[in-house]
């Protein structure tokens, strides 16, 4: 509890022994008013303070106007008891409020929480702190047991377990050894390790993390902003249809003045539409932050209700279904061939290339790697090399016909890499990229929670992009698409009446996530053009964080839409009910300060992460 919430308690519990001294006692003429006075001006100073500040600047209607003229017009028609309650109620409530609010608040507080303080580095022969935001690329630092990870990288030496629950949203530490990245923001929990930076402060993953949940505070839902725009209208109307309320039926109908000012009061009282101006945000507040929690970043409130209404996805292949890593997935050797001798002789003409398939072979062939010399590489063909005095080609189709082999039967599910001795065919090794784990299982999860259309988009070969699509259980597929072609496709899909998603991880991405509805990048290994254009973000590359995230979305909105239909169908109850006389000012006060509690206590949970559809 703040300072400020610990002088409220104090002023309700002087205005609540001042209202029971008055009551108890039985005080009657200039004590009672006085006790009552005292009583509201004791709790309600404040109010009174803000309304006239506000009129003076020319703010009229808000929150504590209208509070203010109902209970002092409660004071003018003589009803002390009521005008001093429900002020007392009002800043029970606001209390309450201001309470449930700072819990939210906190909650994503603690999300943010996850800066650096400092990085250990090694300079002039000693180890000083510094901060962050002066470790140089490739600089080395040194994370100790229980400290934040200050920026992204490699470890050159040690082991220990990470703790990145901020980040995945899991609680199960990972293992992580010499060689292994780590990344910026995660807690070393085990053992010391050296890290070798990989990029600047403000480019690592913590730093991109804050920016972005700063930056969606910004950005309001067109729900969020119809409500401003509603309460703007709203406030003044009900003004003026208190006024007529008060004057009309006493001069039209001769109503007793008193009674009918009273109505008008009540009317007042009860049209404060703080529940939905405090409530709505916070909802989408929470839900930001809800979403935050599981591992995935949403610039903004708009982006949470457009994600909300998705039933089309598309994803790209490479990097977004797949690994997006090359891995040896068979070999076939011609008759009398072992399959460890034919990627040992792979690996030795592909030693020196960088090229991705290159090192899948190097990789498979582990201790089996015999030297080459002589080693040439034909661009686009593959390479040539001499092993013990024979000279060997390892490269696609085309090569073999240079080097009188003839044309092979390749692997249609990936890149065939063949292998011959001079002329002598020996076989040839099939490299392919992975397809994640959980995207067939995430596929499915998006077909249980009504998207209506998933499809694929690839610049991969037809061949490639049905296996694929087949395996993660994907039935539209286009293959051999070049960028432009991406936003065209993406763009008939739009022109079909589809609300999109588009799922990807590449710098070739960047144009159709900005063209989609919601863009929504791969995070933890996505370029930084792909983070920067998508609209949301999954930090830990796992496909499982899109179908939370919706659900996520989907939750929040429903939390918004009960709290307009509820507070706005108990106003309009007790409106009806004020005007006709049927309650009073005591029921108005609980359909205002009530509501407003009820509806923020809804509101806190979009905070947790949601269990159903």
């Amino acid at each position: 509890m703040t300072r400020g919430q610990k002088r409220a308690v104090m002023r309700i519990a002087a205005a609540l022994f001042l209202c029971l001294t008055a009551v108890l006692t039985g005080a009657e003429g200039p004590l009672r008013l006085a006790l009552y006075v005292a009583a509201y001006l004791t709790v309600g100073a404040d109010v009174i303070w803000s309304a006239l500040r506000n009129i003076l600047r020319g703010e009229l209607f808000d929150e504590e106007f209208l509070m203010a003229l109902a209970t002092v017009g409660a004071f003018i028609i003589g009803e002390y008891p009521e005008a001093a309650g429900v002020m007392l109620f009002y800043q029970v409530g606001e209390l309450f409020e201001g309470l449930a609010v700072g819990r939210s608040r906190r909650s994503i507080a603690a999300l943010m929480d996850i800066r650096p303080d400092y990085a250990t580095v090694w300079r002039d022969g000693r180890e000083i702190r510094i901060d962050p935001e002066e470790v140089e690329l490739g600089e080395r630092f040194i994370v100790l047991p229980g400290e934040r990870i200050p920026l992204d990288g490699i470890i050159v030496e040690g082991n220990t377990a990470i703790d990145s629950s901020f980040l995945t949203g899991e609680g199960m530490p990972e293992d992580k050894l010499t060689g292994d990245r780590v990344v910026s923001g995660t807690i070393n929990l085990t053992g010391r390790i050296c890290v070798q930076a990989e990029s600047v402060y403000r480019e690592s993953t913590v730093a991109r993390i804050l920016e972005l949940t700063e930056n969606a505070a910004g950005r309001k839902a067109q729900t969020e902003s119809f409500i401003t725009r509603f309460a703007r209208v709203y406030t003044p109307c009900v003004v003026v249809g208190a006024v007529l309320l008060a004057v009309l039926p006493p001069l039209l109908l001769r109503w007793d003045w008193s009674d009918s000012i009273y109505r008008s009061l009540v009317f007042l009282m009860v049209s404060c539409p703080c529940a939905l101006v405090v409530s709505v945000p916070m909802s989408f507040f929470g839900g930001l932050g809800g979403a935050s929690r599981q591992g995935v970043l949403i610039k903004g409130a708009n982006y949470l209700e457009t994600l909300a209404r998705v039933d089309g996805i598309v994803f790209d292949k490479t990097g977004t279904l797949t690994r997006g890593t090359f891995r040896v997935r068979e070999v076939i050797t011609a008759e009398g061939s072992d399959p460890s001798q034919l990627l040992g002789l792979a690996a030795a003409a592909e030693r020196n290339s960088n090229h991705p398939v290159a090192k899948a072979i190097c990789e498979a062939a582990a201790g089996d790697v015999q030297t080459a010399s002589d080693v040439k590489e034909y661009a686009g063909l593959g390479m040539e090399a001499v092993i013990d005095g024979e000279k060997y080609y390892v490269g696609n189709a085309a090569l073999m016909e240079r080097a009188g082999v003839g044309l092979q039967t390749g692997s249609p599910d990936g890149t065939t890499v063949h292998v011959s001795r001079g002329s002598e065919y020996l076989g040839h090794i099939v490299v392919a990229d992975e397809l994640k784990p959980e995207a067939a299982e995430a596929v499915e999860a998006l077909r249980k929670l009504g998207v209506k259309r998933i499809a694929m988009l690839t610049g991969d070969c037809e061949a490639a992009a049905r296996n694929a699509a087949g395996q993660a259980g994907i039935e539209e597929y286009h293959a051999g698409l070049l960028p432009g072609q991406k936003v065209e496709a993406v763009e008939e899909m739009l022109n079909m009446g589809c609300r999109l998603a588009f799922v990807g991880d590449g710098i070739n991405d960047a144009p159709v996530l900005s063209r989609a509805d919601v863009g929504i990048a791969m995070g933890a290994l996505g370029s930084d053009a792909a983070i920067e254009a998508a609209d949301v973000v999954l930090m830990d590359d796992s496909l499982q964080r899109l179908p939370q995230a919706i659900q996520t979305a989907r939750h929040t909105m429903r939390i918004v839409r009960q709290n307009i239909v509820f507070a706005l169908g108990v106003k309009a109850a007790i409106l009806v009910l004020g005007a006709m006389g049927a309650v009073g000012l005591w029921a108005a006060a609980i359909g205002d300060v009530g509501v407003m509690v009820l509806a923020v206590l809804n509101a806190m949970r979009a905070l947790k992460p949601p269990t159903g559809k």
